[in-house]
């Protein structure tokens, strides 16, 4: 997809591709420079291991909204494209 870059140096990620990717605004992206390309990526969420009486669990450092029936209902569409 080809988009533009503002006066004030923004770029616009096309609907499409925030939808796909569930992008919304507000969201925090990393921007790279690679072999005279840029590279646009999803940061993740910085996450940290404890322990259980069932082993390692992944817990979130910041709060995260959620999980939705909706939100795993479009994860799995994207995964099947």
């Amino acid at each position: 997809m080809r988009t533009t870059i503002d006066s004030a140096g923004r770029v616009v990620i096309p609907r499409d591709l925030r939808m796909r990717l569930g992008l919304s605004g507000g969201d925090p992206v990393e921007i790279l420079e690679r072999d005279g390309h840029l590279e646009i990526g999803i940061v993740s969420s910085a996450m940290r291991l404890e322990g259980s009486e069932h082993g390692p669990v992944a817990v979130p450092e910041e709060d995260l909204p959620p999980l939705t029936e909706e939100i795993v209902r479009s994860t799995i569409e994207r995964s099947r494209r």
